[in-house]
């Protein structure tokens, strides 16, 4: 057992002093260390507990308040091991959360549709047709065609001749028949003057009354065969009108099929079509749920294909039955006579049936199902619920709803298919929503 001295001298020349301090026994053999050729000398490892200084201790510690650089250097690594202890831990990853104990509130984008001056419209599709075709062809005999003045898309009026049949038949027989006719005439004239100089006379002159009689008699013959003659005049003039063939109205010529040598005959193909005096219409086909909101005289605004101008016109009569295959109707809506509006080609008419305001949503918001159609609204609770809905018409800016909305509701702009009836959500406005 070794003794320290009484007081010890540092480098600086500060005394310290205390008792004897017990120096430990070396208890194990020095072992060199590789590389190294001093020994290294295990102190104390078998040897009692340490005991500290009691009486010269205090000196010890007022020695090191001497020694302000001392303790400052041991701050500053006592302010460094514990920043870098803190870094340690926070570079640590967050612990894993399985995903059945995660509770994570969906963002959904909502939208405040308000009220829009809406006009609810009913489309209708369908062709332009001649509202009356009129079909022309030869009344009288088989002759064949030896002229045509019309073509097809003039404009004709009533009573222009459109095609010549050969007449070359009955044109003389005309003739012939106006010949008889002034002979017949001339016969009854003369008949009667006879008859009455016969009364005049009587028998004071010597006429017997058989002989009156009888110049009675053939008056009345030659007056009856004036009338005969003339209706066979009259006949033959018809059958040589009716090599004639022209417009029974003013209209436009539609179709042409005669062709010069052509044989017509009657109860053959039409030789013309016209359009009475250049009326069309419309001819469409409209859903069966909305043929109950159209009435006649309703106006409607009719688009062609390659016009962008709309063409006026108004119902005139609606279908009476509905297509059990299609479920459609029929309508029919009158235009005004236009060179534009040509029979056969497609179109579509947009007919306003009532102006009001009502919400609008986009199309994304309309869900459905075997319930009915809906939407979702986000309460004042923060949870959706699921709000049925009936549609009235499809803009351009969205779905128009008749029933069911206020448009003070948060609707459900996006993936509402997504959601549950009272899920809890957070809502994010959509950008240009009403307020």
């Amino acid at each position: 057992m070794g003794k320290i001295p009484d007081h010890l001298t540092d480098t600086a020349g500060t005394v310290f002093t205390g008792q004897e301090l017990p120096l430990t026994e070396q208890t194990e053999p020095a072992v060199a260390a590789p590389g190294h050729r001093d020994a290294v000398t295990w102190i104390g490892r078998d040897s009692g507990a340490f005991e500290p200084p009691t009486a010269g201790w205090p000196a010890i510690v007022s020695g090191l308040r001497r020694r302000p650089r001392l303790l400052i250097t041991v701050a500053v690594l006592g302010v460094a091991l514990g920043a870098a202890l803190w870094m340690h831990l926070a570079s640590k990853p967050p612990a894993l959360v399985p995903l059945a104990d995660q509770r994570s509130v969906p963002l959904v984008s909502v939208i405040v549709p308000g009220l829009r001056p809406v006009s609810t419209q009913v489309m209708v599709t369908g062709a332009i047709e001649a509202r009356h075709n009129l079909p022309i062809g030869d009344g009288g005999q088989a002759g064949r065609i030896v002229a045509v003045y019309a073509q097809v898309g003039d404009h004709v009026r009533k009573g222009q001749v459109l095609a010549q049949i050969d007449d070359s038949v009955l044109a003389p027989q005309v003739n012939e028949l106006n010949a008889s006719l002034a002979k017949a005439r001339a016969q009854a004239k003369l008949s009667a003057a006879e008859y009455r100089r016969a009364v005049t006379v009587g028998p004071q002159g010597g006429l017997s009354v058989q002989n009156i009689e009888q110049s009675h008699a053939t008056a009345k013959m030659d007056a009856a065969n004036v009338q005969m003659v003339a209706a066979q005049l009259a006949q033959k003039r018809a059958q040589l009108a009716l090599t004639r063939v022209v417009a029974p109205v003013s209209g436009i010529v539609l179709t042409r099929a005669a062709e010069i040598g052509q044989i017509a005959s009657p109860g053959g193909s039409p030789l013309f079509t016209i359009e009475d005096n250049g009326r069309v219409e419309l001819i469409g086909q409209v859903a069966e749920q909305d043929l109950a909101a159209l009435k006649v005289g309703q106006g409607a605004s009719v688009y062609l294909v390659g016009y962008r101008q709309p063409f006026p016109g108004h119902i005139w009569l609606l279908g009476a039955t509905i297509n059990p295959q299609t479920r459609l109707g029929q309508v029919r809506i009158a235009l005004d006579p236009n060179p534009a509006l040509r029979p056969g080609g497609f179109a579509h008419a947009v007919i306003y049936v009532s102006h009001a305001e009502r919400p609008v949503v986009p199309q994304t918001a309309i869900l459905s199902d075997s319930a009915g159609t809906y939407v979702y609204i986000v309460e004042g609770n923060g949870r959706v619920e699921r709000r049925n809905v009936r549609i009235g018409n499809v803009i351009t800016s969205g779905v128009v709803i008749d029933k069911g909305l206020t448009g003070r509701e948060q609707v459900v702009s996006l993936a509402g298919g997504f959601l549950q009836s009272g899920e809890a959500v957070k809502a994010a406005p959509t950008e240009g929503a009403h307020s």
